[in-house]
């Protein structure tokens, strides 16, 4: 069982910069797909950015240019670096892995961190 831990979150005023980081447990982390997700308060969860366990990434248009992601195997960790944050991006910042391990599919999840952007 993978525990995945989301640390980062926090206020920032617009244009500013985050670091996001999710911690996982286990040792298979670097067969997962790692994504992060955003839901802000009545909307609906949004896919922000995914990196494949082979390192190619996509990135939600409205992130483009603004957000990285990446990932270290070796610490078990992926991270969502946020630059030129807007108001819009503020929303609770969810980190998912998946894989198909031997035909079983899994999907983990963690807690989420808060971002708010704010002057």
């Amino acid at each position: 069982q993978v525990q995945l831990v989301e640390s980062g979150g926090g206020s920032v005023q617009p244009g500013g910069s985050l670091r996001l980081s999710c911690a996982a447990s286990g040792s298979l982390f670097s067969i997962y797909d790692m994504n992060w997700y955003r839901q802000a308060p009545g909307k609906q969860r949004e896919l922000v950015a995914s990196i494949t366990r082979g390192g190619s990434t996509h990135y939600a248009d409205s992130v483009k240019g603004r957000f990285t992601i990446s990932r270290d195997n070796a610490k078990n960790t992926v991270y969502l670096q946020m630059n030129s944050l807007k108001a819009e991006d503020t929303a609770v910042y969810h980190c998912n892995g998946g894989a198909n391990l031997f035909g079983k599919e899994y999907d983990h999840w963690g807690q989420g961190t808060q971002v708010t952007v704010s002057s």
